[in-house]
């Protein structure tokens, strides 16, 4: 995307708000990052590391644990105007799924909706709200409680007027025309609802539909601009301008993950403007052009009805979203564990006594503006892995993502077991939770960076033979739930080549493993590069049955472009542009990829929380484009046999590198989201 200065974007919203001021009468003051409530740096003044309550706090005693399952599809009403009520519960009688209604009531009136006409109604909840942000803060604040996070599928009406359309020079009709024309398209018939969900079923590239002729572009950027590159900035992502689609009067189908995302930007009521009837440059109608944005980021396209060809849609895709559609995910997803939390005897000798890998991560300190350090656990806390019910909740959250288990690290050095504990408790124990191990073969040093200086512990091939590893973990090997290709247990070994005459020793591995009444090994490497002396070319000229990738290893590596992150002096360490990895990543695997190879996705990586003022930094990411980048490597491995569509993330749990897939306070349950999303489309 074209960078612009921070001058020249101000000169041209001045002007192209100016435009659209004078059309509608009178001109307010200039909107500039100073200006407005939800600007970057009014931002970053009120951010706090303590977790606090971005939707009202009167919800929370209407927010409580529920077994029921949920419907794949959900109804988002914002009531404002109660006449209009009526004429929406009478459109979703004809909705042909089971569906949730959820409605945020900002009348001041308490509502009495009648229901009793809409069959396939699972449930209504209504949560009372200040008439503040027009319909979008109730929006958002639905995401930030995280009452849309089970829906695959969302409609979003409300109760509009519109008044101010009737003189717009640009848009045709009257508000109540508007309203209807929205109705009518986005339920109008069951026929017409059922193309419109067989198109999301039958369609992995839509991601938001609307009414045709609401689809708006650059020409309807208004006085949005300043705010909505500032909204794009706690993302990490960099102005849009030409590219700018999005769908204008806020009423649409969309898929889940394009509104659950938005709990990314961290909106609270104090980015929001005091009501006075704007028609433009608000936060509200900067969120509604950054839906559209990220919707594009995300991977997906915005478009009008006629733009979808309903007419062409199988008539019984829509039962992919009926409550009874059982789903099935795309491929094998196996995020890497890190099982440092929990305290052992090394630790309290090498760190001081009482120390875990959280004493590194809560310690960590912006290095720019805006930086989301430190980065901190939301729903499980400062865990300890000593504790089976903290690794029970470990797997319900991948579980319901659709993740099939974990790649724990493993530390084995000339027979001393580092953090074996986690793994051999989950042996231990009756949890169902799938695993398989890779062996971190690299020295462990101060520096947590695998070198030959600063060692803490380092590997020592002479003392114990690599060929002894294979009997010490042999009753994992054999345990039921450890994860299999083929029939066979996956090993996977990081740095390879470091071990002398690795050839003979995974030939003596493979032995050991049928005398163990095993099928073999499915032995795999890990795509570290040259310059981690990684083997190239095909794995089985090594000894190997597969490759892994495990990104940033290997991965474009790009400078960041520091200009306006108003670094910290002190900072000393790289910083990446994780945007342009992503993309390079994405672009390779359009080509065919080797059935022996498995792609590789990053959350994130940045090791502030170790490393301070030297740390590796990739600035960039964010829910949306990860979710893009899993999609594709998804894809790549779509035409495989099941058993070998296998995709690795980095990772689930490496808080102090920022790679984590778990809830953190900062992000919520987003990046889980993006996996259910990617994984189930």
């Amino acid at each position: 995307m074209r960078r612009v200065t921070v001058a020249g974007a101000k000169r041209r919203v001045g002007r192209q708000f100016t435009k659209v001021a004078k059309t509608l009468g009178a001109l307010p003051a200039p909107v500039t990052p100073e200006s407005f409530p939800a600007g970057f740096h009014n931002w970053v003044q009120r951010k706090t590391t303590r977790l606090k309550s971005d939707f009202p706090a009167q919800w929370r005693a209407q927010i409580v644990p529920d077994a029921a399952a949920r419907p794949a599809v959900a109804v988002v009403m914002h009531v404002y105007y109660l006449d209009l009520v009526d004429e929406i519960l009478e459109a979703l009688a004809l909705m042909p799924v089971d569906f949730d209604l959820i409605v945020t009531n900002a009348s001041g009136i308490p509502l009495d909706l009648a229901t009793d006409s809409l069959p396939n109604l699972s449930s209504v909840r209504v949560f009372d709200i200040q008439n503040h942000g027009r319909d979008i803060l109730p929006l958002v604040s639905l995401v930030n409680a995280d009452l849309l996070n089970p829906y695959d599928l969302i409609l979003k009406v409300h109760t509009k007027r519109s008044h101010w359309r009737e003189d717009h020079p640009d848009l045709a009709g009257s508000g109540e025309a508007w309203r209807g024309d929205f109705l009518t398209a986005l339920l109008g018939s069951t026929q017409n609802i059922q193309q419109i969900i067989g198109a999301f079923a039958t369609d992995p590239t839509l991601g938001v539909l609307t009414a045709d002729g609401n689809v708006l572009g650059q020409e309807f950027w208004g006085g949005d601009h300043a705010i909505v590159s500032d909204l794009l900035r706690r993302v990490q992502l960099p102005p849009v301008h030409e590219q700018l689609r999005f769908a204008s009067g806020s009423m649409y189908w969309a898929r889940g993950f394009v509104l659950q995302g938005l709990r990314a930007l961290d909106l609270s009521p104090e980015d929001f403007e005091a009501e006075h009837g704007q028609v433009d440059g608000t936060c509200a109608h900067a969120v509604e052009r950054i839906i559209g944005i990220l919707t594009d980021e995300a991977g997906y396209d915005t478009r009008e009805m006629s733009a979808a060809t309903l007419e062409t849609i199988d008539t019984d895709a829509w039962h992919r979203f009926d409550a009874s559609w059982v789903k099935f995910p795309r491929a094998r997803v196996l995020p890497f564990y890190l099982p440092q939390f929990h305290r052992f005897p090394e630790n309290d000798s090498w760190w001081g006594k009482g120390f875990t890998e959280w004493s590194n991560v809560a310690a960590g300190v912006p290095v720019y503006k805006g930086h989301n350090q430190p980065l901190l656990p939301a729903d499980l806390g400062f865990y300890d892995l000593t504790q089976d019910s903290v690794r029970e909740q470990q797997r319900e959250l991948a579980s319901e993502s659709g993740i099939e288990g974990f790649m724990y690290y493993y530390y084995w050095f000339a027979g001393k077991k580092l953090m074996n504990l986690p793994i051999e408790a989950l042996a231990a124990s009756q949890s169902e939770t799938p695993f398989c191990i890779m062996w971190a073969n690299e020295n462990f040093t101060r520096r947590w960076d695998g070198g030959e200086k600063n060692i803490l512990i380092g590997q020592d091939y002479e003392h114990v033979p690599a060929t002894q590893f294979i009997h010490d973990v042999m009753p994992l090997l054999t345990d039921a739930r450890y994860i299999r290709i083929d029939g066979k247990p996956v090993l996977a070994v990081y740095r390879i080549t470091q071990i002398p005459n690795y050839a003979e020793v995974l030939e003596y591995w493979k032995q050991a493993a049928l005398d163990a009444g095993l099928e073999g090994l499915h032995l795999v490497t890990v795509d570290v590069g040259a310059t981690m002396q990684g083997v190239e070319g095909t794995p089985a000229d090594f000894g190997f049955d597969a490759s892994l990738g495990f990104a940033p290893h290997n991965m474009k590596w790009s400078s960041q472009d520091r200009g306006g992150l108003e670094m910290d002096p002190r900072f000393e360490g790289n910083i990446m542009n994780y945007g342009v990895m992503a993309e390079h990543a994405e672009n390779d695997l359009l080509d065919p990829v080797p059935t022996w190879k498995y792609p590789g996705v990053m959350v994130n990586f940045d090791n502030t929380a170790r490393r301070q003022w030297m740390p590796d930094i990739w600035y960039g990411s964010n829910p949306y484009t990860f979710r893009r980048w899993l999609d594709a490597s998804l894809s790549a491995v779509a035409d495989r046999d099941f058993d070998r569509r296998v995709v690795f993330i980095n990772a689930w749990n490496e808080w102090a590198e920022s790679a984590v897939l778990e809830p953190s306070q900062r992000y919520g349950h987003t990046y889980l989201l993006a996996v259910r999303d990617a994984l189930y489309r």
